[in-house]
This record gives C-alpha cells, structure tokens and sequence, in this order.
C-alpha cells in the first residue's frame, strides 16, 4: 500500500504531525495537527493490517492511497492498535500463563508468577 503512494504523499505522511485516535477496531481517527484551523481530521478503515480507505477528499478524487492512509501504515503501533481484537467480556482480559493458572502472571496478580512466566519476563 505504501509503495503505491506518491513521492509527495509519502514526503507529507512522514513530515506532517498527526495525531491518532482508535475509534474502533479497523477504523482510526487521523488528525492533522500541522494546520490551526478544525476540520482536518478524517477516519482510515483498517482491514488486514493495510489502511484500505480513508473519508478524505484527496483519497475520493487520487489514485494510490492519500497521506492519512500512509501515516497510519508507516506507524505501527497505530497500525497494530488498529488491528486489536476487542475483548468479549468487555476488556477486562483475565491473565493466565501457559500452565493455565489465572490471575499469576499479571503485573497486579496476587501471587507471585510461576516459574514459565517469570522465566519468559511475563
């Protein structure tokens, strides 16, 4: 996706300060903070890891992907935010190692870790 992008699009999605904002999975809100003004701000779709569509008018009326998109490709814990999965349960993971136990492992667990996770930094 990136390597569909022009030369002048990749220049401006580098060197222009964004701010990111996960609306949902697969859909980041990109703002522009290089300008003063409002409105320059627009959502990204994200399927696959890819930025697949964006609401701007350069995405409607270009070809190859806008700077919004290639901000959002380029900066990958954006791109991996978007891709999160969200959590039946209604976020509230539940730590559990791979020898099954729960609630050891976590950084706030009440007990201390079990050797696996201890041994492997969790």
């Amino acid at each position: 996706m990136v390597g569909q992008a022009n030369e002048k699009t990749l220049k401006r999605a580098q060197w222009e300060s964004f701010s990111f904002e996960l609306e949902a999975p697969g859909l980041v809100r990109v703002t522009n903070d290089s300008y003063d003004e409002d409105g320059h701000s627009y959502t990204v779709n994200v399927e696959t890891d890819v930025p697949v569509a964006c609401e701007c008018k350069a995405f409607e009326y270009q070809d190859g992907p806008c700077k919004h998109m290639v901000a959002v490709a380029i900066r990958e814990p954006v791109l991996m935010a978007a891709q999160a999965v969200p959590i039946p349960d209604g976020g509230q993971a539940k730590n559990t190692c791979q020898n099954g136990q729960t609630g050891c492992c976590g950084p706030h667990g009440d007990e201390l870790p079990c050797f696996d996770c201890y041994q492997d930094r969790r």
